[in-house]
């Protein structure tokens, strides 16, 4: 069975989401090495091996090119939107079938805009089935909530895509419980072909034990943000400020995500003296190292489908407090101490906890150690392999 992963339109740094790109990039890693080791098992038994085929382009082939996968480099440019809607039209559908392709994966969630049924045949004269990985529907959720945020034609546009994807794709993968029953609610009856794959998260070579933060060896809270409404970094701000007025040995607070705290035009100036932010790291390591040095992690978004960052601090130790939103509980579980990030108050009482209370902080971190083995990219390829393969 030939399996072709469309990354034609996948570029770093390009788009609105690298989340969709380091997803992408696992699954064609974890599936082109289950496609290696299983060749061999496959061939001595006579029986034809599984075939993984990306489809990918000049700028994502020295991380899409890996072993077990045959990268094809297409032509023509990735950044060219007449081209891509060109490429969804009609071009994949082409070497869809030039490479004899199966199955279909649409990493990015839209399948071609044609009916059901529009890749065409496969050999033997079966229909070449399509599968979308949607992460969540946070277009809808903008056109609610803040319309007008987003280019109001484009954001219709990506809400039909999506719409028609769910309604015609042969299968969709998804990332939550909750991006499920979001979809569910959108396009009513395409329940039954979803399929639920939690993302799975890479191991941090970096190790706070080994690598101590050395922000003046003062101890501190981190929050990870955005310009993004959804990321509510004023929320953040202004829960911080409640956590000032709680307790008599307040913590600095690192925000990672912002360049100031201009989000928070109110804000009192003393909590701001004790701020500081960081628009990005450069370096992974340098953002593990901050993340890893902090006594609580804050994480307060509105709106995920699935919510890598609670995890990530999991990973580094870091006893975590976060939002109750959307897919987090499903995530964080009890491993976290979970806030409605409305609740100020309340998010306050949480940072005081965590960082008072040493026999709290443990338990956090134990539990965060044992919650991120759930997403072990080892159980995850088994889902994968089972969902993209079976006839």
């Amino acid at each position: 069975m030939n399996l072709v992963i469309d990354c034609f339109k996948l570029v770093k740094g390009a788009g609105k989401s690298i989340g969709i790109y380091n997803l992408a990039k696992s699954v064609t890693e974890h599936l082109g090495g289950k496609a290696l080791e299983l060749a061999g098992e496959t061939s001595a038994s006579g029986k034809v091996p599984h075939t993984v085929i990306v489809f990918g382009n000049a700028h994502n082939r020295e991380e899409f090119d890996v072993p077990g996968v045959t990268f094809v480099e297409m032509k023509g440019n990735p950044l060219n939107k007449i081209y891509c809607i060109l490429w969804e039209l009609f071009l994949v559908k082409k070497y869809a079938k030039r490479y004899q392709a199966d199955r279909v994966l649409f990493p990015r969630g839209y399948r071609p805009m044609a009916g059901k049924g529009s890749l065409g045949r496969c050999r033997g004269g079966r229909k070449i089935r399509d599968t979308v990985i949607i992460h969540d529907l946070i277009p809808f959720y903008y056109d609610k909530h803040y319309p007008g945020f987003f280019n109001r034609m484009e954001n219709a546009y990506i809400m039909y895509r999506l719409k028609v994807s769910m309604k015609k794709a042969d299968g969709i993968i998804t990332i939550s419980e909750y991006s499920k029953e979001d979809m569910m609610d959108k396009v009513p009856g395409c329940g039954k072909k979803i399929k639920v794959i939690y993302n799975g998260i890479n191991d941090v070579s970096f190790r706070p034990e080994q690598n101590a933060s050395k922000e003046e060896k003062k101890e501190y809270i981190v929050a990870m943000t955005s310009g993004l409404p959804h990321k509510n970094a004023r929320g953040i701000l202004r829960a911080y400020e409640a956590y000032r007025r709680k307790t008599d040995r307040p913590l600095d607070l690192v925000v990672v995500g912002i360049e100031d705290t201009s989000a928070y035009k109110e804000m009192e100036e003393e909590a701001a003296s004790h701020i500081t932010c960081y628009k990005f790291f450069k370096a992974f390591d340098e953002m593990c190292r901050v993340v890893a040095g902090a006594k609580a992690y804050l994480f307060l978004s509105y709106m995920e489908g699935f919510g890598f960052p609670p995890l990530e601090a999991m990973q580094l130790g870091v006893p975590v407090v976060c939002s109750d939103r959307a897919s987090l509980p499903e995530v964080v579980a009890d491993a976290g101490i979970l806030v409605d990030p409305d609740d100020l108050d309340g998010v306050a009482l949480a940072l005081a906890k965590v960082t008072e209370e040493e026999g709290t902080r443990k338990e956090l971190v134990r539990k965060g150690y044992e919650n991120i083995k759930r997403f072990s990219w080892d159980s995850r390829t088994d889902l994968y392999w089972k969902e993209l393969f079976h006839e």
